[in-house]
């Protein structure tokens, strides 16, 4: 039975793709210095959601090391997932939906292999392919995410 466990954990495991892509992400996204971009943060939604990367405001991040937070309260302004090769975009997209539910303002879905960014908000769903992507004045070049391919 514990080889079934270790097998699901890792079928979750994130690939070589979707760590880079989130790399190149992060990259863009700690040059704006109004934001705080937090990989693997738990959202205090349902049993918990974790996106890949939750964007907040600078200012609404406060760290105390003595005491720390297993789901935060919180919503962050922008989520950001990268599907895997175990995942679905329909998955994805679902979870993105709990996410625009429980308060974030936009979820962008990333699907490496079509190069496609899937922009949900509460008014919207749009697909974005190889450009500048913008919502809450927060804003990544997927042109360069995907200018360089990982082999």
């Amino acid at each position: 039975m514990l080889n079934l466990e270790n097998d699901k954990q890792d079928e979750e495991m994130p690939s070589l793709n979707h760590s880079y892509i989130c790399l190149q992400i992060l990259r863009q996204l700690l040059q704006n210095e109004r934001v705080e971009p937090l990989p693997e943060l738990t959202l205090d939604i349902a049993n918990g959601l974790t996106p890949d990367i939750s964007i907040f405001p600078k200012e609404q991040i406060h760290p105390n090391f003595f005491r720390d937070v297993s789901k935060f309260q919180q919503m962050p302004v922008l989520a950001i997932e990268v599907i895997s090769s175990s995942q679905t975009i329909e998955e994805l997209l679902e979870k993105a939906a709990q996410l625009i539910q429980a308060g974030v303002k936009a979820v962008w879905t990333i699907e490496p292999h079509s190069r496609s960014v899937f922009v949900t908000t509460s008014s919207e769903e749009k697909l974005f392919h190889d450009g500048i992507v913008e919502n809450e004045e927060i804003q990544v070049d997927f042109a360069k995410v995907f200018g360089q391919r990982a082999s």
